[in-house]
């Protein structure tokens, strides 16, 4: 993994952790396992979220559809929401559910920057704690 995508990793740990969750980093994801484990894990006793973080300087990002497949396959059998943890440069987080990512023609996923900002929750969202309209 990128230091970059290690660095927002352990900065969503860290605003889980001031939002009164216990989170943690899957060290064996991004391939090192055959088991399909999500970036992060969290939750606080009513929610658990497994997340698939993925950072970008661009306005695009594109996810392998192992990735996804594994992240909903975690989520299930663990009881979790499955959520794409979007980071795009100088923009706050915004969370995805994998069925809001457009499906490329080589079926693997892509987000865009326009996508996760109408379509994305916010942080606090994906916590319960604030509900946005979207349109």
């Amino acid at each position: 993994m990128s230091k970059t995508g290690s660095r927002e990793e352990r900065e969503l740990v860290k605003m889980l952790w001031d939002a009164d969750c216990a989170a943690m980093r899957a060290p064996a994801s991004g391939g090192a396992t055959k088991k399909p484990l999500p970036d992060i894990i969290a939750g606080n006793g009513k929610i658990y979220l497994a997340i698939e973080v993925k950072s970008s300087s661009k306005d695009r990002i594109y996810i392998n559809s192992e990735k996804i497949e594994a992240l909903c396959e975690f989520a299930r059998i663990f009881g979790a929401q499955p959520y794409i943890g979007a980071k795009f440069t100088r923009k706050k987080w915004r969370f995805l559910t994998p069925e809001l990512l457009h499906i490329t023609p080589q079926n693997n996923y892509r987000v865009d920057l326009d996508l996760a900002f109408q379509k994305g929750m916010e942080f606090d969202e994906i916590l319960g704690k604030d509900k946005q309209v979207k349109f």
